[in-house]
């Protein structure tokens, strides 16, 4: 992150206030919901972290046998948690309900502090596998290894050869994809077409398969914090079939106008927090793009950041969805798709096939887009339902 200052200060205060700043959980709750988040993408790196400061906090060394040694009320935030880590779109009213009035209750403060934490913790193993960050020398498997893919050079591959290149992955292409896009702004499809390309991006992304997870079993050190492990991230939509969720328009519940007031009428501060994040994440730009100087990348960051959310079942009604896949190509489509939605399947082999004319700030920049577009896809079906259950 430190490649991007200013997003790592945003990232650094907005972390530092959810885990030790004013909010209704005890600290170590708040720790432990992190453990449990982070262990859903098996991402040992949070784990290690959070259980030290979860120690350090004065969190019982009990609770960290597994899920069983908790008390009730945290098991029972745990399918929210499953939920809100891989199919958010599941989350309903009825769960909130459950969670608010169960004999183990959160109240609503409470519950909203939890789902900020758990859209934070569930999405951040896609930026440190994406990023291929190690554990640190201290950990258990801790690593000094800093592998040649983090140079800043542009282009810079162990795996892969220039006319290896595919469209969308060279620079010059790109930059006259965008400039014709812009061209033809004056067009506008009618609401149907929208749909319909977006429908489009939604089946193809569902062929895009991530590599298979390795056949070494879970690790021992994971197990205790995971129930039902073979629940996964599904394609909000299969190929062929229509789907049986409504997809969710980004135009009737949006952060701006109603997340960010929920979030702070029972968790104050946190949501202009988020929301500098968010803004810097989305609108951070150096006008670069790999060696070109002077280029509007506006297009492409809206671009990767829609297919983000359209992996989650969100659609922008305002957005012509056919821009995604002018400039988008299928390499960088797969990686957006494994880190966002299996982080932990990542390779380095993922990193170096895409965009190979860019430099290493540039795809550390699209790891933090996944990162904030999750964040912020999981965050609106959660503060939704709660919404729902409160009127």
């Amino acid at each position: 992150m430190g490649l991007h200052p200013q997003y790592l200060a945003a990232f650094c205060r907005t972390q530092d206030f959810m885990l030790r700043g004013n909010g209704p959980l005890p600290y170590d709750y708040r720790n432990y919901i992190a453990i449990l988040t982070a262990a859903r993408h098996r991402c040992s790196y949070v784990m290690r972290l959070q259980e030290s400061e979860f120690l350090a906090q004065g969190g019982d060394r009990e609770w960290l046998q597994g899920l069983e040694h908790v008390p009730p009320k945290i098991q029972a935030l745990y399918q929210l948690i499953k939920l809100l880590s891989h199919r958010p779109w599941l989350i309903t009213q009825e769960l909130i309900e459950k969670l608010l009035k169960g004999p183990h209750n959160w109240t609503l403060s409470e519950l909203v502090q939890a789902c900020v934490l758990i859209s934070h913790f569930t999405s951040l193993p896609s930026f440190i596998y994406g990023c291929g960050i190690n554990p640190e020398i201290d950990m258990d498997g801790g690593h000094t290894l800093r592998p040649p893919s983090l140079s800043d050079e542009p282009g810079l591959s162990n795996n892969n050869k220039p006319n290896e290149e595919s469209a969308g992955g060279n620079v010059e292409e790109l930059v006259q994809k965008m400039k014709n896009i812009e061209k033809q702004s004056d067009t506008e499809d009618s609401q149907e077409e929208k749909v319909k390309k977006f429908e489009k991006v939604r089946e193809q992304s569902g062929q895009l398969l991530p590599r298979s997870p390795g056949s070494c079993g879970e690790r021992e050190d994971i197990t205790p914090f995971v129930q039902d492990p073979n629940f996964l991230y599904e394609d909000f939509a299969r190929r062929g079939e229509n789907s049986q969720f409504q997809t969710f328009r980004a135009q009737d519940y949006t952060w701006e106008d109603q997340g960010y007031s929920l979030v702070n009428r029972y968790y104050p501060d946190v949501s202009q927090l988020m929301d500098d994040k968010l803004g810097v994440a989305y609108n951070m730009t150096y006008n670069t793009m790999g060696h070109k100087k002077q280029v509007d990348t506006s297009l492409l960051r809206r671009a990767i950041w829609n297919y983000i959310h359209s992996l989650y079942g969100i659609r922008h009604d305002d957005y012509d969805y056919g821009e995604i896949n002018e400039l988008l190509d299928r390499q960088l489509k797969t990686y957006i798709k494994t880190i966002a939605c299996y982080p932990d399947r990542t390779t380095k082999h993922d990193y170096d096939s895409f965009w190979l004319d860019f430099k290493h700030s540039e795809k550390v920049h699209v790891n933090v887009m996944v990162l904030e577009a999750r964040i912020q896809a999981s965050l609106l079906y959660c503060l939704r339902a709660i919404m729902r259950y409160m009127t």
